[in-house]
Parts: C-alpha cells; sequence; structure tokens
C-alpha cells in the first residue's frame, strides 16, 4: 500500500475499524446482573457508616475489585467533584479526606436520594455498565493488530511483545538498555535475531476533538523524537508505528495532524490504521529497510 498517511485523508472512513457498540437496552439485563449487587453493597455501606467520611473509609477498605465500582457509586452520589483516580488511591485517603470531604454531601441526604429511587437502579446502572465497558475496544484493536502480524510475518521470524489486551505495558526502559526515561508503549517488533527494531503505540478512539486531540499529537511527536534520537545517539536501527484506529480519527484534523507526525519522522515512523496494515501499509520491506 503505497503512500503516505495523508494521502489517505479523502477516503478516511473506507480505512477505519469499526467495532460494534451494542444497542441500549440490550445489554441491560447483563449490566443489573453484573452491578446491581454493587449498587446493594453501597446501599448497605451507607447504612452502616456514621458519615460520608467514614463510608468512604469503608469503601477504601474493601476487595480492590468491588472498591473501584463502589467508588464509582460514592462519586456519583457523594462527591462528583473528584475523579476515580483521585478517590481510589489508599494510601492517600486520609489526604483526600482532608483536602474533599468538606465537599461531601451529608450521608442522610445521601440515604434520601437512594430511598427514592427505583430497585434496582437502571439509570445507575447503565452508566456504571458503559464505564466498564471503556477500553474494550482498544483491547480488541491490538488483539487483533497482534494476530495479523504474528500469523503475517511468521514466516520472516519477525516477532512482537506487549501485552495483547489488558495488562502491563512494556517499559522502553526494559526493551532497550539504557534507554533514559520511563516510556510505556504498547507493543515492540523484533527481528529475526530477536532485536527490537520497531516501538509500537496503538489508540482506537471512539470520539476525539479539541485539547484532547492536541495533547495527544504533541505526546506523540515527543515520543517519537525522543526514539529517534535514542536510536541515532546510540547507532541503532529503530523505527516508531502508530497504530491508529477508530471513528473518531476522522474527525476534526485528526487524520492531517497524525500525517504529520508521520512525516516528521522522515521514513522512521509510520501511521497506520488496522485495515490499512492489512492491506500492505505494514511491510517486510518496510521493517527491514
Amino acid at each position: 500500500m503505497d503512500g503516505i498517511f495523508g494521502k489517505f485523508a479523502g477516503e478516511a472512513s473506507n480505512w477505519i475499524t469499526v467495532f460494534d457498540t451494542p444497542f441500549y437496552p440490550d445489554t441491560l439485563d447483563a449490566a443489573i446482573t453484573t452491578y446491581a449487587p454493587v449498587v446493594e453493597e453501597f446501599d448497605e455501606l451507607c447504612r452502616e457508616a456514621r458519615d460520608s467520611v467514614d463510608l468512604y473509609r469503608r469503601i477504601q477498605s474493601s476487595p480492590r475489585h468491588s472498591r473501584i465500582q463502589l467508588l464509582r457509586v460514592f462519586r456519583k452520589y457523594v462527591s462528583p467533584d473528584t475523579s476515580v483516580e483521585m478517590l481510589k488511591r489508599v494510601s492517600k485517603t486520609e489526604q483526600t479526606v482532608s483536602a474533599w470531604s468538606r465537599r461531601f454531601r451529608p450521608l442522610p441526604e445521601v440515604l434520601s436520594r437512594i430511598a427514592n429511587r427505583p430497585q434496582p437502579d437502571e439509570a445507575l446502572i447503565a452508566m456504571l455498565d458503559e464505564h466498564g465497558s471503556r477500553g474494550e475496544k482498544g483491547y480488541d484493536l491490538t488483539e487483533a493488530f497482534f494476530l495479523w502480524f504474528e500469523t503475517e510475518f511468521a514466516d520472516a521470524n519477525w516477532s512482537i511483545a506487549g501485552p495483547i489486551r489488558a495488562g502491563r505495558d512494556i517499559d522502553l526502559r526494559e526493551a532497550l538498555p539504557n534507554y533514559p526515561k520511563k516510556t510505556p508503549v504498547d507493543f515492540v517488533l523484533k527481528d529475526p535475531d530477536d532485536e527490537p527494531r520497531v516501538i509500537g503505540f496503538a489508540r482506537y478512539d471512539t470520539d476525539r476533538g479539541g485539547s484532547q486531540e492536541d495533547d495527544r499529537i504533541g505526546g506523540n511527536e515527543r515520543r517519537l523524537r525522543e526514539i529517534l534520537a535514542f536510536a541515532e545517539a546510540n547507532s541503532m536501527d529503530l523505527k516508531v508505528i502508530f497504530l491508529s484506529d477508530g471513528p473518531g480519527l476522522t474527525l476534526g484534523s485528526m487524520w492531517v495532524d497524525n500525517a504529520t507526525i508521520e512525516e516528521g519522522g522522515k521514513g522512521r515512523a509510520l501511521v497506520t490504521t488496522l485495515k490499512m496494515a492489512q492491506a500492505g501499509r505494514i511491510s517486510i520491506d518496510w521493517l527491514e529497510s
């Protein structure tokens, strides 16, 4: 598949991968089975707690998986100003209490609001279910790419390393000895001698725009510069792939901005969707060039 990434901007919608999203309310029955126990447990903890701060501390003492889901409910009912990322740090529980508890909704009011909700609370359960599925399409993308790459380049003895779905990203310091800073990457392509040759970043965007778009592009440009500078300083043959996909890629200036990143790599960077890769955009000639 010849041509720079920007060449295909006019036909972008033909090259993106769309992983199906379930229709509402088709998934609600399954969501109730999964999340109704969480909502019930939150209700029980509310009745046992002395106040909203005590409720938060009790949730922080719960097992990790249920704790994260309980914190999502806690945020909705008690502390919408705080993110789950902020709330979930067990080691900083008291710091969070000190900084934010003055904005916690009083527990009697929380109990009153719960009492006025239908049981099961389908609206709350639907929100929990939607949040729980975030990231799944990104996992679908990387899994499909891994399977395709392993099949396509097995005869050439190239290999791919990294978490296929959920799992800890590769720290570039582990893949490249002496790399100066912590940099999580999604995959590393290795040549027949098991040497890292291509560093890969993957992202699936269902939606994208505004400052988020700018942050993404700026971050990728910085990573590309750092990796190529390291390769040059250490006389290494390294390339970078940005596996970018999803409907969000067709919004705003995303396609053009990604093309700019590729052009900045001067032949050492490649931006591709999964369909483009499968159509030949990632080839043995490019890998070995």
